[in-house]
């Protein structure tokens, strides 16, 4: 009976459930029908954005369905979890909606409705296909994504096209890559500011003494396509990265010039001159900073523009037009005859005629300059500015003073952009061999300066190097350079074996054959009093001499490749005060050291040492001065330069040296030996006696070591 009863409460319960929801839902749907107005698209809209569980597709409910009040608390939980299942549902679209009858709302079942609620367990949804993964947004604007994409196809297959050096060709991918392969310089296809600052500045090289053929630009106006657009784009990327790399380091390599040249290494570094120039304000401006700074490259910049009739600035073109002809005055009854065009003040410009500067009238003055210029192009000269005497005039003049400053230029990229030591003011030493002369500078200034003897030409031309100058050797033995020994005092001794005795020269052979011939210290020694001590592989250094009248001569090209200096205790104190400069050192305090020991004076910080070959500079007063081309140094790279276009001169030259370790014969009978009766002797090597470093072990001493005094501050 109780089993009944509780079964007939249960089914009671279950009618009331029923019959609650059918007039909710009629009432819904009266409501619907007396509000037209919300049968509007606007508001079925808003409806559906309001999320509504979905009717459970079960069958209706049976007598088996109806548990006792023990399943009460399941049925709960069933009612509890409804509204949890009706926010995981799926909302519907509006679209979706608005295009449903308004007779889908008051369709649903009633009973599968309830019985949705009423079941603990429903039935399970249909499965949704997963999600694709959402890709990030792109930051390219969508004119440019094609371009995008051709580029990334094109550095992935064929880089190498346009890019030919490995480190470049790895950095400009990896640069493209981190922008997503935007394009460098146009944006919309048309050239950004810095597109137009690159293209500026490779059109201007000529101005840096570099030829601007060397630097193609990429027609962008004519590219209508993205593929037309991302080959100029890399093209462009290549230029610009060719002009960076030359204006820092120069056309050619030195070592394609002689091989007694060495200076420090600085090679651009491709991703710096990408990230530099895409990022500055002014593009041209960025580029141009890779030409050398030094205050005397930019001298020779601005006398080449003179040269060539440019002034300051970029370099004139002289448009295309009509041919201008000056016809003179014939008596009084034909004056002369001049035309007007707006060429005419570039033209004065050009040729360098700073009278009437404005003046477009092509007159008498013009006509002879013209004149002049086409004597000089081998031209016929008619003083008519025809179509040809513009292109020659647009084209840089190969005169001999213009390919000096040229070459000056490109000798001025080989040095280090710093030529000084910052600890000490910037100081350094600048020797140049075709003026003779020798700087010392500081903060910019000249300190001091000196008349050197430098070496002379062919095998013991004075080589071109940066070093650093560490001491100075007072009271210098002379240890005679293997080139002297082999060349010279061997066969000297071939002719007269007591030679090298009257010379207050020492002999020593050592066991492995190789000969040593040394001078000790003293008024004769042939370094003089004072050697300046920079080590190199070259063996050179500056020193002091003995033959001081070689100093009132104009050329001075006579030494063995060695740097005499003419006042050397005034230059030894003159470096001495910048390194240790509470030391106070006057040239009376060096010479009061002179006498037959060795006295060496390092320096707390080395001074560096550019021994430089410029045949073409800017004096103090602002005059170009022009010297001597005594090695021959303009005239090689001159050639190279014309003559080397399909060949790449920045590949470095492997030179051999020569090799002095054994004579090449018999010493002949009566040479005599400062060592033994063996005529052997061991020690350092010539490297080591000359500019110090560890000792060889020698396998006993022979001879009695020279006195040496060391002092460091």
């Amino acid at each position: 009976m109780r089993d009944r009863l509780n079964n007939r409460a249960g089914f009671d319960r279950v009618l009331m459930a029923v019959a609650a929801t059918f007039l909710t839902v009629s009432a819904t749907s009266a409501w619907a029908q007396a509000d037209p107005a919300r049968n509007g698209a606007a508001e079925l809209a808003i409806d559906a954005a309001i999320p509504r569980p979905e009717p459970a597709n079960v069958p209706p409910p049976t007598v088996s369905d109806f548990k006792l009040d023990s399943a009460a608390p399941a049925s709960e939980a069933a009612r509890t979890d409804g509204p949890k299942a009706a926010e995981k549902a799926p909302e519907a679209k509006p679209s979706n909606v608005v295009a449903a009858p308004a007779t889908d709302i008051n369709s649903a079942d009633t009973p599968k409705k309830d019985a949705a609620t009423a079941t603990p367990a429903p039935a399970p949804a249909a499965a949704t296909p997963a999600a694709e993964p959402v890709k990030a947004a792109s930051n390219i604007p969508a004119a440019d994504q094609p371009v995008a994409d051709r580029l990334r196809d094109l550095l992935g297959s064929k880089s190498a096209r346009y890019f030919d050096r490995k480190a470049e060709r790895t950095a400009i991918e990896k640069f493209y890559t981190a922008r997503d392969f935007a394009p460098l310089w146009t944006q919309g296809g048309a050239l950004t500011p810095t597109g137009k600052g690159v293209v500026a500045r490779l059109k201007d090289a000529a101005s840096d003494g570099l030829n601007s053929a060397d630097y193609p630009v990429p027609d962008f106006a004519a590219a209508s396509n993205p593929d037309a657009l991302a080959e100029a784009d890399l093209k462009l990327t290549a230029s610009m990265m060719d002009y960076a790399r030359q204006a820092q380091s120069g056309r050619m390599h030195y070592s394609q010039v002689s091989g007694d040249i060495q200076y420090p290494e600085h090679p651009v570094d491709p991703s710096e001159v990408l990230a530099n120039v895409t990022t500055a304000k002014d593009a041209s401006a960025a580029l141009d900073s890779y030409n050398p700074p030094q205050k005397l490259y930019r001298a020779l910049k601005a006398k080449l523009a003179e040269l060539r009739g440019q002034g300051d600035g970029p370099a004139i073109e002289i448009p295309d037009g009509p041919t201008l002809k000056f016809t003179p005055a014939r008596g009084k009854q034909q004056p002369a005859v001049t035309v007007e065009d707006p060429r005419v003040p570039q033209l004065r410009a050009k040729l360098g005629i700073a009278e009437n500067a404005d003046d477009a009238h092509y007159d008498e003055k013009v006509a002879g300059a013209v004149r002049k210029f086409q004597e000089g192009a081998e031209l016929k000269a008619t003083g008519v500015l025809d179509e040809r005497t513009v292109k020659a005039i647009n084209s840089p003049k190969r005169d001999k003073q213009i390919d000096t400053v040229i070459v000056n230029m490109e000798r001025w990229r080989w040095l280090p952009r710093d030529l000084g030591a910052a600890s000490i003011g910037d100081a350094y030493v600048i020797l140049n061999v075709p003026d003779y002369t020798l700087k010392v500078m500081q903060n910019g200034a000249q300190v001091w300066t000196t008349k050197v003897v430098t070496g002379k030409p062919g095998v013991h031309a004075t080589p071109l190097l940066t070093e650093t100058m560490k001491f100075i050797t007072v009271n210098p033995t002379w240890n005679v350079p293997p080139s002297i020994i082999y060349n010279e005092y061997l066969p000297a001794l071939q002719q007269d074996p007591t030679v090298l005795e009257r010379m207050g020269l020492k002999l020593d052979r050592a066991r492995d054959g190789s000969i040593h011939i040394s001078q000790p210290p003293g008024e004769a020694n042939a370094l003089g009093r004072i050697r300046f001590n920079f080590p190199n592989k070259f063996l050179v250094y500056q020193h002091d001499t003995p033959d001081k009248n070689l100093f009132a001569k104009e050329e001075r090209a006579f030494s063995h490749g060695c740097m005499r200096v003419q006042n050397p205790d005034q230059y030894a104190s003159v470096l001495l005060n910048i390194t240790m400069p509470n030391d106070h050192y006057t040239p009376e305090k060096i010479r009061s050291m002179y006498g037959h020991s060795e006295i060496d004076l390092k320096f707390p910080t080395p001074i560096p040492v550019n021994i430089t070959y410029q045949t073409a500079f800017v004096d103090d007063g602002g005059k170009l001065q022009f010297r001597k081309d005594v090695y021959g140094r303009d005239a090689t790279m001159v050639a190279l330069l014309k003559t080397g276009r399909n060949k790449d001169l920045e590949n470095v030259v492997a030179h051999s040296q020569p090799s002095y370790s054994r004579p090449t014969g018999n010493l002949p009978a009566g040479v005599s030996f400062a060592s033994d009766n063996t005529g052997y002797s061991s020690g350092p090597s010539f490297f080591e006696r000359l500019f110090g470093g560890p000792p060889a072990p020698p396998p006993a001493p022979i001879g009695r070591p020279q006195q040496r005094r060391l002092f460091t501050r």
